[in-house]
């Protein structure tokens, strides 16, 4: 995942508080406006400060070290900025990201920045971001697919990702609420439905299926209908009540890895109704049938 904002003071992601501030100390007064005169260096000013300003705040370092530059839609920060026009504000950039205010003209160089920028970096922002818990079918969380969502009267559908787990949180770009041209962003927290069929271990999926007494005894073979299509599988004899079935690959796909978990089929043995069957045949399984 790539960290533009450490590459941009020169840092790796395990940098001390003590040498993201030595850092930016370094760089801010390299390219301060006032000293260095060269074409991009307030640009290049603008965005160290853009990496201090996210670097120095633990909450806004742990939220862009789990997410790193899919904050930016994948690009680094330098392209994203570039890419939202000449007189980017970037405090603005960051806020809708963070939420929150904050000037970048802190660590030293005392109320640079209003005056500087014409007046783009304010101090205290709005948070425009919104968030909100969805319930996610279970097969669409395993699967993955659309899912309506309706928030403040509007409704749309959202991406699900095949195998998104419960407690995960998704960013939905442009729906958060709007003031002054800037709209913010929905963070949605996900949670799965539970499902009557399945259970969920890990990347794996558990389904109990039934299985007919003769079936179970002599060996068969039964359909079962799984999350994506029916299925025949195989029964040897003497299959046990509880036993389980490996089917390979048809699990839930996991995230990191993108390979699939598998699908587990466990046995319910089906026992016929004793009053239904034949007399002579109840009459010879009291007989023989082993009592322990």
């Amino acid at each position: 995942m790539s960290k533009s904002l450490y590459e941009t003071l020169g840092l790796d992601a395990s940098a001390s508080e003590a040498d993201i501030k030595k850092a930016y100390r370094k760089l801010a007064r390299q390219y301060h406006p006032d000293v260095n005169k060269e074409p991009g260096a307030e640009e290049k000013f603008k965005e160290v400060n853009a990496a201090y300003e996210v670097l120095s705040d633990k909450e806004k370092r742990a939220k862009y070290d789990r997410f790193g530059d899919q904050m930016f839609g994948g690009q680094n920060f330098h392209d994203f900025a570039r890419g939202q026009g000449a007189n980017v504000d970037l405090d603005d950039i960051l806020r809708n990201i963070f939420g929150g205010g904050g000037g970048f003209a802190s660590g030293g160089f005392g109320g640079f920045g209003a005056s500087g920028f014409g007046g783009g970096f304010s101090q205290q922002g709005v948070n425009l971001d919104i968030e909100a818990n969805i319930v996610v079918p279970f097969s669409v969380a395993v699967l993955g697919g659309k899912h309506a969502v309706s928030l403040n009267g509007e409704s749309f559908d959202i991406k699900i990702p095949a195998g998104i787990k419960s407690g995960e949180k998704m960013r939905v770009r442009g729906k958060g609420k709007s003031m002054q041209g800037r709209v913010g962003d929905l963070y949605l927290k996900i949670d799965i439905a539970p499902s009557t069929d399945y259970a969920r271990e890990g990347d794996d999926l558990v389904k109990t299926f039934d299985v007919p007494l003769h079936v179970a005894l002599f060996g068969g073979k039964v359909n079962v209908m799984t999350l994506e299509k029916e299925i025949t599988l195989k029964i040897p004899q003497n299959s046990k009540n509880g036993q389980r079935f490996r089917v390979k690959e048809m699990g839930v796909p996991s995230r990191q890895s993108h390979q699939r978990g598998d699908l587990y089929l466990k046995v319910n043995i089906v026992l016929p109704n004793v009053d239904s069957l034949d007399f002579e045949l109840v009459e010879m399984m009291k007989n023989r049938l082993p009592k322990e």
